[in-house]
């Protein structure tokens, strides 16, 4: 019934409707956003907006085509908005041109309701009135960023949309089986999760206790949360410590298994059920000591050190790079030699190292070995990362944890030799 009778409407009314609304609630967020002012310091509000909406689109629908009036009659809004501004700068001192933008925005609601879907009109709107009312939000925001933060966001900017659309998609050889954009998309990849981290950490949860650290830094790399978090213990031992070890590393098994999804799915699907198992287990174990009594609880819930720094210095990206190459070759050459089986020993070597350029390697690279070694080989590596970090935490740790960490690590890596045991059956 409702539709019938909207149909009934000409599309010109409907869209005049529109144009009215939204002018008037930009005008009234406007009328809000100064309401505290003593005295009448603005050009306008929700009537002046809402006119000005309505004047856009009587000069828009008089000639659609040409567009003629609707421009002489912007220019005569924004020669009457120029005025204002200069005697607003004598009278006030002050230089802000937020309202005078939004209401040019304003005029221009009734050729964005014609030519564009409503999905859009709502969201510059909706865009449109958040901007303004956040403005002292965005201010304390921007206290955060250093010196070097938008240096940060144009390296990631250049290594994912400037250079990586460059590179060619082609193997360098049959004997090395990697492209160059392959080898940069892993370097993009692995950079883009750890740069969400470092995000999250600074602006989102900088003042983070030792639990959300574990979650955040084990995003970027837990084997360097395990050792900072193990030397913190030492100094707030109890068993939110514990938990944040053991949360890093199901964070590993989470970025491992997005890796996979991204870059190789149905292998992704293959490790699927191990990858849950792990997950379900070390969240258990993670879950049961954050509420363990048999561990004092922390003094002090905060993490004054870095899990990591930022995760786009060069150093870091030549060291990924330099290890991807090296695992792309080493793992190629142990693969014609020596099969399968040399995959699988290679795999449980590589766990000393940075796991994410091998298992990349495995993720990208079409080896001529079946899919239940590639499987195989990825959880031999993450059981002897398991094994390293255990060593890690152990020894530097508050001699309060080591046998919690002990059991939580030992179990994981008894799990993961197991399934890699299974996959083969």
């Amino acid at each position: 019934m409702a539709e019938e009778i909207l149909h009934t409407i000409p599309p010109d009314i409907i869209k005049f409707l529109l144009v009215a609304v939204f002018s008037l609630l930009i005008g009234l967020e406007q009328r809000r956003h100064y309401i505290k002012d003593e005295f009448e310091t603005r050009f306008g509000t929700d009537r002046t907006f809402t006119l000005i909406g309505i004047l856009g689109f009587i000069l828009y629908i008089i000639s659609p085509v040409t567009f003629v009036p609707f421009l002489i009659g912007g220019a005569i809004v924004g020669m009457l908005l120029a005025v204002y501004y200069l005697e607003k700068i004598k009278a006030q001192k002050g230089f802000g041109i937020t309202s005078i933008i939004i209401a040019l925005i304003t005029y221009c609601l009734a050729p964005i309701v014609y030519t564009q879907p409503i999905a859009l009109v709502l969201l510059i709107v909706v865009i449109v009135l958040v901007l303004t009312e956040i403005k002292e939000t965005l201010f304390e925001f921007s206290k955060k960023f250093d010196n070097n933060e938008f240096i940060t966001l144009a390296k990631f900017l250049v290594l994912a949309g400037v250079i990586l659309p460059l590179l060619p998609d082609k193997p360098i050889s049959a004997t090395f089986n990697i492209s160059p954009y392959k080898f940069w998309l892993a370097m993009v990849a692995v950079s883009g999760i750890s740069y969400f981290s470092y995000l999250l950490k600074k602006f989102v949860f900088p003042k983070s206790g030792i639990i959300l650290t574990g979650i955040l830094g084990g995003l970027y790399s837990s084997t360097a949360t395990t050792i900072i978090l193990a030397r913190k213990s030492k100094d707030t031992p109890g068993g939110a410590v514990v938990a944040a070890i053991i949360l890093a590393t199901t964070m590993m098994y989470l970025r491992i298994f997005l890796l996979a999804l991204f870059f190789n799915a149905p292998l992704a699907l293959k490790l699927l059920p191990s990858f849950a198992i792990f997950i379900v287990v070390s969240a258990s174990f993670a879950f049961y000591f954050s509420r363990s009594k048999q561990v004092a609880p922390p003094q002090d819930d905060t993490q004054p050190e870095n899990t990591h720094s930022n995760p786009l210095e060069f150093k870091t990206a030549i060291l990924f790079g330099g290890l991807f190459i090296f695992f792309a070759f080493i793992t190629g050459y142990v693969s014609r030699v020596y099969g399968s089986s040399g995959i699988s020993v290679l795999s449980l070597v590589v766990g000393v190292t940075d796991i994410d350029p091998f298992i990349l390697n495995i993720f990208q690279t079409k080896w001529n070995v079946e899919s239940v070694f590639l499987v195989s080989a990825v959880l031999n590596a993450i059981s002897s990362n398991n094994l390293l970090k255990m060593i890690y935490g152990t020894a530097l740790c508050d001699k309060s944890i080591r046998k919690p960490l002990i059991v939580s690590f030992s179990v994981l890596i008894v799990i993961g030799l197991l399934l890699s045991f299974v996959v083969h059956l």
